[in-house]
């Protein structure tokens, strides 16, 4: 079987579809290096991220698609799926030779796959800019950790890029141990090092907040508990709406 082995960026595997049409050599399966041992028995070819190469491609593959499905294959990849990338792969092939469109050919569980694993992704998306939370540091930076199911940092960028355009912000994602760092012109992506985050909570430790965000957290708070009627208390519902993974990065849930 033929693998090829990629860095592990969307860029890269739109790259290992241009490298296998130009080469017409189409692998059994693609991973990205470093994430499992090789297999020793397997034909490999390394490809290396190409810009142009992946802006070709994905130029013909959004042309196949239609304007809702637009970033249907680059939400799929952000799931993180073990076999996604031979996935999106065979979806292409498809998609490149069919003449009519594949989109709902549920029947195909690589198209199946693709869609559904590209809803879960969007919706990961949304949930992330509804329940973050920014706490204030004393330097003037507004942090928050989370650990999203899928990779949707990307997604959520521009949401946070516009709805705070003013203030400097690092949003960082616990789980993949990288965040973006927003300093009110550019995003850059970062990694850090630092001991004064919570890992497990996804807090900015006490001793580096500004002291008005004490004072901010608890007005959140107390606006919370008096919306909240007791009388219509539905935990069901509540967490049908806000699941209770996000709970822990929640002002307005802190003890």
């Amino acid at each position: 079987m033929l693998v090829f082995y990629y860095d592990g960026t969307f860029e890269g595997l739109l790259t290992c579809i241009f490298e296998a049409y130009d080469k017409k050599l189409f692998p059994g399966n693609i991973e990205a290096k470093g994430r499992r041992p090789e297999d020793l028995f397997a034909e490999s070819i390394v490809v290396h991220p190409d810009s142009e190469k992946a802006r070709r491609v994905w130029k013909g593959i959004r042309q196949k698609l239609s304007v809702r499905n637009q970033q249907l294959l680059y939400y799929a990849f952000l799931s993180e799926d073990e076999k996604i990338e031979i996935k999106i792969f065979r979806f292409v092939r498809r998609l490149f030779r069919e003449e009519i469109s594949i989109e709902t050919d549920f029947g195909d569980p690589d198209v199946l796959d693709v869609v559904q694993l590209a809803r879960k992704v969007k919706k990961e998306g949304m949930r992330m800019m509804q329940f973050v939370r920014f706490r204030q540091t004393k330097d003037g930076l507004y942090f928050c950790g989370i650990e999203p199911l899928y990779d949707v940092l990307p997604l959520a960028l521009w949401h946070f890029k516009n709805r705070f355009a003013d203030q400097p912000w690092l949003l960082y994602d616990l789980k993949r141990n990288y965040g973006a760092l927003y300093n009110t012109k550019t995003v850059e992506e970062v990694v850090l090092t630092s001991h004064e985050i919570n890992r497990q909570t996804g807090q900015v430790n006490e001793n580096v907040l500004k002291e008005e965000d004490a004072f901010y957290k608890t007005l959140w708070k107390s606006y919370f508990e008096n919306i909240n009627i007791k009388e219509r208390k539905n935990l069901r519902l509540q967490r049908q709406h806000m699941p209770r993974r996000f709970w822990k990065y929640l002002t307005e849930k802190q003890k």
